[in-house]
């Protein structure tokens, strides 16, 4: 009975990802850039660290994002009517995404931005 509970767990967990994937814009952005990002990580072959920190950067913005999706979804079970502290919840959300998405692009440019740069030069040249 105990495994059917584990792989039940699973089965909810995956899910709520598909949950986001299928219904949440920016969750498919978010997805959309980051198998982009693999992508140029694989055409600029950059070492294992580098990967590790770009996995981990991507996933805390696929996370955030879930997150935020969540929380959306619990505020608007609690209440249809505005409500000026459903209202700062929301909205703390939605900037935890942003300062994801902006810790990101950061990461990104220092990891994929040099070598992406003499790739670019090296074939212009």
């Amino acid at each position: 009975m105990q495994k059917i509970n584990r792989l039940q767990s699973f089965q909810y967990a995956f899910a709520g990802i598909w949950y986001a994937l299928r219904t949440q814009r920016n969750a498919q952005i978010h997805t959309g850039i980051g198998v982009c990002i693999i992508g140029l990580g694989l055409l600029l072959q950059i070492s294992l660290p580098e990967w590790a920190t770009l996995a981990l950067t991507v996933g805390f913005v696929i996370v955030s994002e879930m997150l935020n999706t969540s929380i959306e979804a619990a505020m608007n079970h609690a209440t249809t009517e505005f409500h000026p502290q459903v209202k700062i919840v929301k909205d703390v959300a939605a900037g935890a995404v942003l300062i994801s998405a902006m810790t990101s692009v950061a990461v990104g440019l220092l990891i994929l931005g040099p070598p992406l740069l003499k790739w670019i030069i090296f074939w212009i040249s």
